[in-house]
C-alpha cells in the first residue's frame, strides 16, 4: 500500500486494522501530505519488515522507515513486543515510534512510554481529524525535529 509520492518520507503502519490502515492512507492523499506509507498486519510482519528479512529483503521496494506507526492490539505479536524488540536492538533503538490505538486506557499509555515509544496517539473518529493529526506528525517530526545522524 505505498503512496506514489516522489522523495516521500516512508512511515511504517503496523495495523491489524485493513480498514484503518486504508483511512489513514486516504488521510495522507486528502492532506497531500510528502509520506509514504507501507503497511503491514501484525506484529511479527513489522520486525521482519523492520530487520529487512524474507519478502522485505529488497529496501528499493521496502525502504526502512523514518518513523513507525504502531498500533498495540495485533495478532501473533502485539505493539507491546513490537516496541521492546526494537528498543532491543542497536541498529533499531532510535526509530521513532508513535502508538497510533484506539485505547485510550491510562495503563496502554504509561505501559508504551515505559517500554520506549515517543509519543502515544489515539485513532480519531472523524476524517478531518485523522488529516489534521497526520499533518500535525509531518510537520513536527519531519519538518521541526531533528534526528541523530544516520551510521
Amino acid at each position: 500500500m505505498a503512496a506514489k509520492v516522489v522523495n516521500a518520507v516512508s512511515i511504517l503502519v503496523a495495523d491489524d486494522d485493513a480498514q484503518d490502515t486504508m483511512l489513514v492512507q486516504m488521510a495522507v492523499e486528502r492532506a497531500c501530505l510528502n509520506l509514504r506509507l507501507e503497511s503491514v498486519k501484525d506484529g511479527e510482519e513489522a520486525i521482519n519488515y523492520l530487520m529487512g528479512r524474507e519478502r522485505y529483503a529488497d529496501r528499493n521496494a521496502h525502504p526502512f522507515p523514518s518513523m513507525m506507526l504502531l498500533d498495540l492490539k495485533m495478532p501473533r505479536v502485539n505493539g507491546f513486543d513490537v516496541l521492546d524488540y526494537v528498543r532491543r536492538q542497536p541498529g533499531l533503538r532510535q526509530l521513532p515510534i508513535v502508538i497510533f490505538s484506539s485505547s485510550d486506557d491510562p495503563k496502554d499509555i504509561r505501559r508504551a512510554y515505559d517500554a520506549g515509544a515517543n509519543s502515544y496517539l489515539c485513532k480519531p473518529h472523524s476524517h478531518g481529524d485523522l488529516s489534521a493529526l497526520l499533518k500535525a506528525l509531518e510537520d513536527y517530526w519531519f519538518k521541526f525535529n531533528h534526528f541523530p545522524p544516520c551510521h
